[in-house]
């Protein structure tokens, strides 16, 4: 099998409060790695994940290691860009929450880049900076997979997230979302970002109601502790599910739990077509990522997942 992922690479900073009032900053890398590190993962050393981003000319050596390091990682795809490799950096917010900054965007990732990758088994795209890709590249990589019958999966994540004078991220809506949904074979969000997509604040049957017309197979909405929901569409016929989240004792950090997430669910419908099932795989790992910081341990599941072949054998 091979399996290409589209979008940015990111370096996550997180600024933690300490003890006595001080700072502790974590710093690791994470975009579309945590996704790319689950699929790696999952699939056998016969198969192949291609990544396509773009990344800073310092750190491009570091990240092709660590993406070799896999054993079944193609890095053709990833190119140079000149500064430095995009940043997120994570703050304590009010109530729990978190105040996210960007610095460094990356430009969005030319078809050109992407084009020589796309005869494969499955496409993920991922929004990870809300800047990867312009509407009119998505529609070559559409118009490019078409005749193929090669599913997408799309993961709006931070598309609908503007970016301040300061480099704050904000929830927007965007006007023109259908054109980002039509013709793709699934659709993922959290339900913040569902909730907001629309100018019209359309509610969750609505907005169900509008987008699987737009000729998607399946939209999943995540959300986090309370599991995620499955909206699957076959002879014009919706069907629902309610996938149980994994309870999960102490969670350390919930970045990269949605990319984690869409890949594991993605590459398991591809491999059985059960998406039932590949939901219901995809929250266990999402689980376990939530256990743990950076993507690192992505690499070792240290027990069984019911429903795939053994994994954490690289």
């Amino acid at each position: 099998m091979k399996l290409v992922i589209i979008g940015h690479l990111a370096r996550d900073v997180h600024h933690l409060s300490g003890q006595n009032g001080t700072e502790e900053v974590h710093e690791s890398l994470g975009g579309i790695l945590y996704s790319l590190a689950t699929a790696a993962t999952l699939l056998g050393s016969d198969d192949r994940v291609t990544p396509v981003f773009g990344v800073g000319e310092k750190d491009h050596e570091t990240v092709i290691q660590t993406l070799e390091s896999f054993g079944n990682v193609e890095t053709k795809g990833v190119f140079k860009v000149k500064g430095p490799t995009n940043e997120v950096h994570y703050f304590p917010g009010a109530a729990g929450s978190r105040v996210q900054c960007s610095k460094h965007l990356t430009p969005p990732i030319p078809f050109a880049k992407i084009k020589p990758h796309l005869d494969a088994d499955g496409v993920l795209i991922n929004m990870a900076s809300g800047f990867d890709l312009t509407l009119e590249t998505l529609d070559y990589i559409r118009m490019q997979v078409r005749d193929q019958g090669t599913p997408i999966h799309f993961d709006f994540h931070s598309l609908t997230l503007g970016i301040d004078q300061d480099q704050g991220r904000f929830r927007r809506s965007l006007t023109d979302w259908r054109r980002w949904c039509f013709m793709i074979h699934s659709i993922q969000m959290n339900e913040e970002e569902a909730a907001g997509l629309s100018a019209e604040r359309y509610d969750e049957p609505t907005l169900i109601n509008q987008l699987l017309p737009l000729m998607v197979n399946a939209f999943l909405i995540t959300r986090g502790e309370r599991g995620a929901t499955l909206i699957r569409q076959e002879h014009k016929k919706a069907f629902r599910h309610e996938i149980p989240a994994v309870p999960v004792a102490d969670v350390l950090d919930t970045t990269g739990c949605g990319d984690v997430f869409g890949a594991a669910w993605f590459l398991e419908t591809i491999r059985t077509k059960d998406m039932e099932k590949a939901a219901t795989i995809a929250t266990t790992l999402a689980a376990r990522k939530a256990t743990m910081r950076g993507f690192e341990g992505l690499r070792i599941t240290p027990e069984p997942v019911p429903g795939i072949p053994e994994t954490g054998t690289r």
